[in-house]
């Protein structure tokens, strides 16, 4: 079976939720794990997982969503991250890319997301944008240890990230005709740092690139990974597979 280790399954982005459950069921996606951003998202985290019995969640506050974020938000996070199938703090990170950006404020709820992972003995769930070198410093001098999410970095920061207890999420970004950067990570780094995506219903891969993507299209994903490695599709869904249950608690 497969693993989407990153996707938002919310209402808001799908109008059957069930379907969207079962087309990744029958393309062997077995187990999700949506990734809440706000209070909203996060509320929304602990509904599904306790509807559906192969979707797990991670409680997080995206970087560019902080502007209604304090330390009642914080105290609800650290409050019900041991909630039941909640196998990760995130998605939190560092994002960069807009003008306005406070980096400051970013940088500080990053550090105190992490201390809350560290608290519960969580791993974490890493967006980093724009940011590479800054996201590389927080977590270097942490303790916890997670997933870059949507890795978009070079191969040395990739190379990096992994001395310091970091896996690699991949998504449809793999399978566009100017991914040449991620396509030389994949290239030159084992395939037990890899984990698989989709970041629904954003990236979608070839040949739906530019419509809703969903995990049901994970193995279009596993597909171009095994192609780039000369190895089978049944050895990247084994290994990365293999790789999520290493770094989430799907017994809770």
């Amino acid at each position: 079976m497969f693993i989407d280790t990153h996707c938002h399954v919310y209402k808001e982005y799908y109008l059957d939720i069930d379907k969207i459950i079962q087309n990744a069921n029958s393309n062997d996606v077995k187990i999700l794990i949506v990734n809440g951003c706000d209070m909203k998202s996060n509320k929304e985290v602990l509904e599904l997982v306790k509807k559906y019995d192969n979707v797990y969640g991670a409680l997080g506050f995206h970087p560019t969503e902080l502007d209604n974020i304090g330390e009642d938000e914080l105290k609800w996070l650290d409050d019900n991250i041991n909630s039941s199938k909640i196998v990760a703090v995130g998605e939190i990170g560092l994002d960069y890319h807009y003008d306005n950006t406070d980096k400051i404020k970013q940088q500080e709820f990053f550090k105190k997301q992490l201390e809350i992972a560290r608290k519960h003995d969580l791993p974490v769930i890493v967006h980093s944008r724009d940011s590479i070198q800054d996201t590389y410093n927080i977590l270097k001098n942490s303790s916890v240890r997670g997933v870059l999410h949507c890795y978009s970095g070079s191969l040395e920061m990739a190379k990096e990230f992994i001395k310091i207890g970091y896996f690699l999420g991949i998504g449809g970004i793999i399978t566009f005709k100017n991914a040449k950067n991620i396509i030389n990570v994949i290239n030159n780094i084992d395939l037990e740092y890899i984990l698989l995506e989709t970041d629904s219903p954003y990236l979608a891969p070839e040949p739906y690139r530019g419509k809703i993507n969903e995990p049901a299209y994970i193995p279009i994903i596993a597909s171009k990974i095994a192609a780039l490695k000369g190895v089978s599709i049944s050895d990247v869904k084994r290994i990365t597979t293999s790789t999520a249950r290493g770094i989430f608690d799907f017994l809770k």
